[in-house]
């Protein structure tokens, strides 16, 4: 009997709702606006909102890879187990290995993030030992069942929906008077000081710097197993909270541009959108919204460690780690229903990671998402050709103008990373390293010796229940 079919499934307890919430978290639509949206103001000025509105589209294009594979394939696996089933074994454990580095790398990262964030409500807190503690905490709270997990990112949402909502009105109750012409007409400081207009290569980069401020969409798919009717429910909330987002982070976004006092000293500001806060809303309200930042940024970090405990947990499920650990990682909790072991797995790794510098996080980080969308672009053509995804309900229209826009774009973001030789090309390398380490694992470890090979059973091989079969629980624990 192999681990895959001796592990316990996970539970099937979540409802649509649910997964909406925890997909939500992980997004992060203040991360979105305050982190990400202030960097595209830097880089593009006003222009920023439409950068935001191009991100959406592109977005859309990616929702649908997303829901089609998801669809068809729902399991915890996520994007390991789609381009393993499609691309083949050596696929899918790149995707595990970029996957995890990035995860691992992104809960370290957030805990830096969020413990910046509370220093300005909590001046001199230690910058380490807060993000260490974040990490910890949320690793618990990830242990505990997926519905407690639903509920407590549910509460913390509500706080980031207001925090944003109060940076709209407080933008569009200081609307400017050339506030159409701002978003319409989109202009930045100028070297020689005023305002320029932004040229269409600067709206270019600012839209692929706004990509990230939706990435987060596709996380459902971790969740697949534990969702009640995956096989529709997991398009419904990709496109759910895609739709939500790009609504909740575009009207601030909107409400920046057209209420700051003076274009030219927001986008030339080390932090726009909190000094934008401070100059209209005043102290007190910038300190409330850093609190909401640092709750925002706590929030995405639980469904960081949900999302790659349970792909962890996949593969442990299939055999791939050696020994007691692997079991370990492969074994359900008997009374919270989550992939324990493999979750605190995770979180030690996310601990140690916080003790890397901040550059080398960002480094590493850079690339992961361009190779992971790439890689699922691919394997949705590729599974339409096969018929590997014939068994979806989600099945994406104008195929395949969706993944081929989402690679153009892609290659356009590559290539702005190939010509910055201080992160980019490092960003690049580092990605191609990790993939290279994931594939090389299993043809060297999992394939190589005849004893993990004969351990080893790929999930692709447990296809789980039809699509219009009632869903209980996966195939190969029944």
């Amino acid at each position: 009997m192999t681990v895959a079919e001796a592990a316990p499934s996970l539970r099937r307890d979540m409802s649509r709702f649910d997964g909406l919430l925890v997909t939500l978290a992980g997004l992060s639509p203040s991360i979105g606006v305050f982190i990400v949206g202030s960097d595209v103001i830097r880089t593009a000025g006003s222009g920023a909102l439409l950068c935001f509105a191009a991100a959406v589209a592109l977005g859309i294009a990616m929702a649908s890879v997303y829901a089609e594979l998801g669809s068809a394939m729902p399991s915890a696996g996520g994007e390991y187990t789609i381009a393993g089933r499609i691309l083949g074994p050596a696929a899918g454990f790149a995707m595990l290995s970029v996957n995890l580095f990035g995860l691992c790398l992104a809960m370290s990262l957030s805990g830096l993030g969020a413990s910046g964030y509370l220093r300005a409500v909590l001046p001199g807190l230690p910058l380490v030992p807060t993000a260490l503690v974040l990490v910890a905490l949320v690793t618990v709270l990830a242990v505990l069942s997926i519905r407690t997990n639903a509920l407590v990112t549910g509460v913390l949402l509500a706080c980031e929906l207001a925090s944003l909502a109060a940076v709209a009105w407080l933008g569009f109750t200081h609307a400017q008077p050339d506030a159409a012409a701002r978003m319409l007409h989109p202009v930045m400081a100028a070297s020689g000081g005023g305002l320029r207009a932004v040229p269409w290569a600067v709206l270019g980069l600012g839209a692929a710097g706004g990509i990230y401020a939706f990435n987060g969409y596709g996380s459902v798919i971790f969740f697949a197993e534990e969702i009640r009717d995956a096989h529709r429910s997991v398009a419904a909330v990709v496109y759910g909270s895609l739709a939500i987002a790009a609504l909740v982070e575009l009207v601030p976004m909107a409400g920046v541009v057209a209420g700051a006092p003076g274009l030219a000293g927001l986008s030339t500001a080390a932090a726009p959108i909190p000094d934008f806060i401070a100059r209209t809303g005043g102290p007190l309200l910038a300190r409330i919204i850093s609190l909401a930042v640092a709750a925002a940024i706590f929030n995405a970090m639980i469904a960081i460690v949900l999302s790659a405990g349970r792909q962890l947990f996949a593969s442990a499920r299939d055999g791939a780690w050696p020994g007691a650990p692997g079991r370990a990682m492969a074994r359900v909790h008997p009374r919270f229903g989550s992939p324990h072991a493999a979750t605190l797995a995770v979180g030690a790794c996310g601990l140690a990671c916080c003790f890397l510098p901040l550059s080398v996080l960002v480094t590493i980080l850079a690339n992961g998402n361009v190779a992971t969308y790439a890689t699922l672009c691919v394997a949705a053509m590729v599974g339409r050709r096969s018929g590997a995804t014939s068994g979806t309900l989600a099945r994406a229209k104008l195929f395949p103008a969706g993944p081929v826009l989402v690679l153009l774009a892609l290659a356009g973001v590559l290539w702005a990373d190939m010509l910055d030789l201080e992160t980019g090309v490092p960003g690049l390398l580092a990605t191609l390293a990790i993939l290279a380490l994931g594939a090389g694992y299993y043809r060297l470890v999992v394939r190589g010796g005849s004893a993990r090979a004969q351990a080893f059973s790929f999930e692709g091989e447990h296809r789980g229940p039809a699509p219009n079969s009632p869903v209980t629980a996966p195939a190969h624990a029944r």
